[in-house]
C-alpha cells in the first residue's frame, strides 16, 4: 500500500492589512499550507499618514521573500538617490533651541515613502485571488483542539485548523484570546492624543509650505503638538498633520478645532504646515494603542499586527512590528507540517515577539512625550540629551537583528515541541488574568 499523503494545514487569516497580506505572501509558497484571508472592507482606501518604513521593516519583508520587499519598492517614492542615505529629520520648532535637528530616524540608503493603500495593492498582487475574500467582518470565534470556526457579520462561517487574527486595533480576535473584560482587551488613549491631518496635492502643498517638506519626512517638535509631512503616491500627494497631546475632548468625544493661533511661537515652517492642515482636517483621527496583553494566543487562535500590539504612530514602527510578526510566523509555519504542532508554533511566536513588540508600544508612548516636551528624562532644553535618546533608540528599532529573532523563535519552537512530546509542561501560554509589566505614562502636564 502507498503512503497516505499528509493533509495540509488549514489557516484562516482574519484581516488583510499589511500583516495579513505579508504573511499570506509567504504562506503562498508553502505547499503544506492551505490558507485563506478574510478582509472586512470591500476595497482598500488610504488610511493614516502614509509610511516611511525603517530598516527593520525592510529586513522583515526580505525574510518573507524578496518579492515582498520588491512590492514595497515598486509602489514607493524614493526620498533621494538610491545610494544616498535618507532619514526622518526631527527638528525643534519651538523654544530657545528652535531649528536644532535632534535626530535622523530610520536612516537607510534609498529610503522610500508609500501610502498604505499603495503598499496593500502591491502585497495583494502576491496573494492568489482564490486565497482572499473581501467584505467579511469577523463576529465570533469558536475553537477547540481539533477545529476552529469563525462566524462573520453576514452570518456565513468558515473553518480551519487554526486562526491568525490581524483584525486591527478593535480586534475581535484579541477579545476572544484575552476575554471581553480583560483590562488590556480594548484600545486606550491614556494621554489624550488627537491627530489632525489633511491630504493635499503636492502642487497645492508647494504653494503653501516650504517645498522642501513635500519631498522629505520632517517631524517638527513643540509643546502644543508636533508637526509632520509625508509624500504619497509617487510624490503627487502630501499627507500633513499635527499631533496634539492632552486634547480637550467634548463630552461626546469630539476633538476641538485645530487653532493656528496657538502655534505663533513655532518656527515659520511649522506654522505654515499648521495653517494648511487647519483648512481641512477631514483626515483626522483620535489616536489609541494597547496596554500589554499577557499572551498573544489561546489554543489554536493567535493575534498579530495591530490586533496584538497597536502602538501610537510616533516611533514610526507600527507597520514594521506587524511585518516582524509576519516574518516570524512565516518561518514557524515553514517548520509546522502537522496540526499537532500548531500550538508549539504559537508558543514560539509569542515568546519571540511579545516582549519586543510591547517594548515598541512603550517606546512610541515615550517618543510622543519627548515630541511634546513632556518627558522629564529627555528635556527639550537639552538638545544633546535628546540626540542621545534618539540615537540609542535606533539600535532597538532600525538596526535590530532580525536573524537572531528568527533563531530564538526556532529555539522556542523546538523547546515547545519537546515539552509536548514528553508531556512535561503544557503549551498553553501564560495566564491571561492580568496585565504584566505594563508601563503606563505619567499624568498629563
Amino acid at each position: 500500500m502507498g503512503s497516505q499523503e499528509q493533509p495540509k494545514i488549514k489557516i484562516a487569516i482574519v484581516g488583510g492589512g499589511i500583516a495579513g497580506l505579508a504573511l499570506g505572501a509567504g504562506l503562498a509558497k508553502k505547499p503544506h499550507v492551505d490558507f485563506h484571508i478574510y478582509e472586512s472592507v470591500p476595497e482598500y482606501k488610504d488610511v493614516g499618514a502614509g509610511l516611511a518604513l525603517h530598516m527593520n521593516a525592510i529586513k522583515a519583508m526580505t525574510l518573507i521573500g524578496p518579492e515582498v520587499r520588491q512590492a514595497y519598492f515598486d509602489k514607493a517614492l524614493e526620498m533621494g538617490e538610491e545610494d544616498q542615505e535618507m532619514s526622518t529629520e526631527v527638528i525643534l520648532a519651538q523654544g530657545p533651541h528652535q531649528g536644532t535637528m535632534v535626530a535622523e530616524l530610520g536612516k537607510a540608503k534609498g529610503r522610500k515613502t508609500v501610502s498604505r493603500a499603495d503598499l496593500l495593492d502591491g502585497l495583494l498582487e502576491l496573494v492568489p485571488k482564490r486565497c482572499i475574500t473581501f467584505g467579511k467582518r469577523l463576529d465570533k470565534i469558536e475553537s477547540n483542539d481539533t477545529i476552529s470556526t469563525i462566524t462573520f457579520r453576514d452570518g456565513s462561517t468558515a473553518q480551519a485548523d487554526c486562526i491568525l487574527g490581524s483584525d486591527g486595533i478593535h480586534s475581535t480576535t484579541r477579545r476572544y484570546i484575552l476575554g471581553p473584560d480583560h483590562p488590556a482587551t480594548e484600545p486606550v488613549n491614556h494621554e489624550g492624543w488627537q491627530i489632525y491631518r489633511t491630504m493635499v496635492s503636492a502642487e497645492y502643498a508647494r504653494e503653501h509650505i516650504n517645498p522642501k517638506w513635500t519631498q522629505t519626512v520632517p517631524i517638527l517638535l513643540g509643546p502644543r503638538g508636533h508637526v509632520n509631512c509625508i509624500p504619497l503616491n509617487k510624490g503627487t500627494r502630501l499627507s500633513a498633520g499635527v499631533a496634539v497631546r492632552g486634547a480637550k475632548f467634548a463630552e461626546g468625544g469630539q476633538a476641538p478645532d485645530l487653532d493656528p493661533e496657538l502655534y505663533k511661537d513655532y518656527s515659520e515652517d511649522a506654522q505654515k504646515i499648521v495653517r494648511m492642515v487647519a483648512k481641512d482636517t477631514s483626515a483626522s483621527w483620535t489616536a489609541a494603542d494597547h496596554d500589554h496583553a499577557p499572551v498573544y494566543y489561546r489554543g489554536r487562535v493567535a493575534m498579530f499586527g495591530d490586533a496584538a500590539h497597536a502602538s501610537m504612530p510616533f516611533a514610526g514602527n507600527g507597520a514594521a512590528q506587524a511585518l516582524e510578526d509576519a516574518a516570524v510566523l512565516d518561518l514557524l509555519f515553514g517548520k509546522t507540517t502537522d496540526v499537532n504542532q500548531i500550538e508549539a508554533a504559537f508558543d514560539a511566536y509569542d515568546r519571540a515577539r511579545r516582549p519586543r513588540s510591547q517594548a515598541v508600544v512603550d517606546l512610541a508612548r515615550k517618543f510622543g512625550r519627548v515630541y511634546a516636551y513632556a518627558e522629564p528624562s529627555v528635556p527639550a532644553e537639552d538638545p544633546v540629551k535628546m540626540k542621545q535618546f534618539f540615537g540609542g533608540m535606533a539600535a532597538m528599532t532600525n538596526n535590530f537583528d532580525l536573524g537572531k529573532q528568527d533563531e530564538d523563535a526556532l529555539g522556542f519552537y523546538e523547546e515547545a515541541l519537546g515539552k509536548k512530546s514528553t508531556g512535561v509542561g503544557e503549551v498553553k501560554g501564560p495566564d491571561v488574568g492580568k496585565v504584566e509589566g505594563q508601563k503606563l505614562p505619567p499624568p498629563l502636564t
